[in-house]
């Protein structure tokens, strides 16, 4: 995470708190013309649409008030959503075995962009295995990832991927999966 978005999570994180909601994450995207600065809020009984009004008036406050944005920006206020996005290394713990796509700042092994099964957290790492193969992502590196929401009726998973998570080898459920 880069230094704006830590002096934006430290300033507003207390006030969100204080209001009964988690702060999920910040993203800011700068732009010549307008810039956006959005704000993901969680609670476990979910948000609504004025979950999001109440936030995003008391963060304009704060905002106003302390003005650490330069120029013009767009401010918004959304829940995480089915395809949540993943910013600590505590998120990405609680969401192992789900399906994640990362995007990387720079490449690595040749690609910025890595779509898998997120099997675990090392250090500093996501692991993430793609197509039998695991990679090890710097946490530093991630420019952006979230959650693919999987649905009843989807298509199952790779079967070596789901072997190399269950640290299974089974022939016959390949053969089953493959209908």
């Amino acid at each position: 995470m880069s230094g704006k978005l830590d002096q934006l999570n430290e300033m507003l994180e207390p006030a969100i708190v204080a209001l009964g909601y988690q702060l999920w994450g910040t993203e800011f995207r700068a732009s010549r013309g307008r810039s956006l600065l959005r704000i993901y809020i969680d609670s476990p009984n979910g948000i609504t649409v004025d979950d999001c009004a109440a936030v995003s008036h008391q963060v304009s406050g704060i905002l106003d008030v302390e003005d650490p944005i330069a120029g013009e920006y767009v401010l918004e206020v959304s829940s995480p959503g089915m395809d949540r996005p993943l910013f600590t290394l505590s998120q990405y713990l609680q969401y192992i075995g789900w399906i994640v796509d990362v995007r990387l700042r720079y490449p690595f092994e040749g690609r910025k962009r890595f779509k898998g099964i997120l099997s675990g957290v090392e250090d500093h790492d996501v692991v993430v295995v793609v197509d039998a193969h695991e990679y090890l992502l710097p946490i530093e590196q991630i420019d952006r990832a979230h959650l693919v929401p999987q649905f009843e009726g989807s298509k199952p998973i790779d079967p070596s991927v789901q072997d190399a998570l269950d640290g299974e080898d089974d022939a016959d459920d390949e053969e089953l999966d493959q209908h």
